[in-house]
């Protein structure tokens, strides 16, 4: 069973609006992505020299989650890596694949160094994302080939505490949609750091040479 073992503190209460404000949505009808990896960046430099609205090193929430495989994952066994941490759906079809190709890209140019990062995928549809799915999803976008990438999936009642954590909006249920205009959830990516503190939030605009130099800073 997931377990999240993080009380929000009154900082990430006062952080919540400005968060929210930064997520962006992504829309099945008519939703415009960015044509290209490179495209310009709104992300700006924090003290500590990342990329990115700085989360000022708050303890990252934790959960117990199963991956594509079938392995169980928790946030905690990945401490001494830095972990980029982003919310998914397999039939999305824009800013998922878009943010997806961005963390392969910018992993690829680390080199081995892109080996030593963890990347998390969090489903925002338990009524679709299937191990099947999870694994075409990786393959698809260049993700199944690094050692520290998982899917992660669950029930409903499993997601909800962690997208409520991570102020994401999930899916709502197959049975609850009338039409593709009310398939939205949040499009940001958490910078989280060998300690497992949440450093940075990126948008869906970074340029996977920010994100890339955002790891090198946090693996170093």
């Amino acid at each position: 069973m997931m377990m999240i073992k993080h009380t929000i503190s009154r900082y990430r209460l006062s952080l919540a609006a400005p968060l929210l404000a930064a997520m962006l949505i992504c829309l099945l009808a008519g939703c415009n992505a960015p044509s290209s990896t490179n495209s310009s960046s709104s992300q700006s430099s924090n003290q500590n020299g990342l990329q990115g609205t700085n989360l000022d090193g708050t303890p990252a929430p934790d959960f117990h989650l199963v991956d594509q495989h079938g392995h169980t994952i928790s946030l905690a066994q990945l401490r001494g890596m830095p972990v980029i941490l982003t919310f998914f759906y397999t039939h999305c079809p824009n800013f998922c694949p878009l943010i997806a190709q961005k963390i392969h890209t910018a992993l690829d140019t680390m080199g081995s160094n892109g080996q030593k990062v963890a990347v998390i995928g969090i489903s925002v549809d338990p009524e679709h994302d299937t191990p099947a799915n999870a694994q075409a999803f990786s393959e698809d976008h260049g993700l199944a080939s690094y050692t520290h990438w998982h899917y992660l999936l669950g029930t409903r009642s499993q997601l909800s505490p962690v997208w409520a954590a991570y102020y994401v909006q999930g899916l709502p249920p197959s049975a609850q949609i009338i039409s593709s205009s009310q398939m939205i959830h949040s499009s940001v990516v958490y910078l989280i750091d060998k300690q497992g503190r949440e450093q940075a939030l990126l948008d869906y605009n970074f340029t996977p040479t920010e994100l890339a130099s955002d790891m090198k800073i946090l693996l170093h």
